[in-house]
C-alpha cells in the first residue's frame, strides 16, 4: 500500500489523518502526566514525543482548548 493511499484509507476509516492521530495520542499522554506527575511541561513534552514545550503548548491549544499549565491548575483545583 503506497503512503498516500494508506493515508486515505486511515482517514476513511478513522476520521483523522495519521499526523492527526498521532497528536492526539501524544497530547493525551501529556494530559495524564500533567495530572499525575510535577514534570515540568518541558519534561511532559519530550516524554510524549513532542519535543519542546512550544510545540506542546501549541497541539494542546489545538486539542483541548487550553495551555497546559492551565489544564495543570485545573486538574489540581479539582483534585483539592
Amino acid at each position: 500500500m503506497s503512503p498516500r493511499n494508506f493515508a486515505r484509507v486511515f482517514r476513511r476509516e478513522t476520521g483523522l489523518t495519521p499526523a492527526a492521530c498521532v497528536e492526539e495520542l501524544r497530547v493525551e499522554a501529556a494530559r495524564r502526566l500533567l495530572e499525575s506527575t510535577p514534570d515540568t511541561v518541558a519534561v511532559v513534552a519530550e516524554r510524549v514525543g513532542l519535543r519542546h514545550a512550544e510545540t506542546m503548548h501549541r497541539a494542546f491549544r489545538r486539542r483541548v482548548g487550553t495551555t497546559p499549565d492551565q489544564y495543570r491548575q485545573h486538574f489540581a483545583r479539582r483534585a483539592s
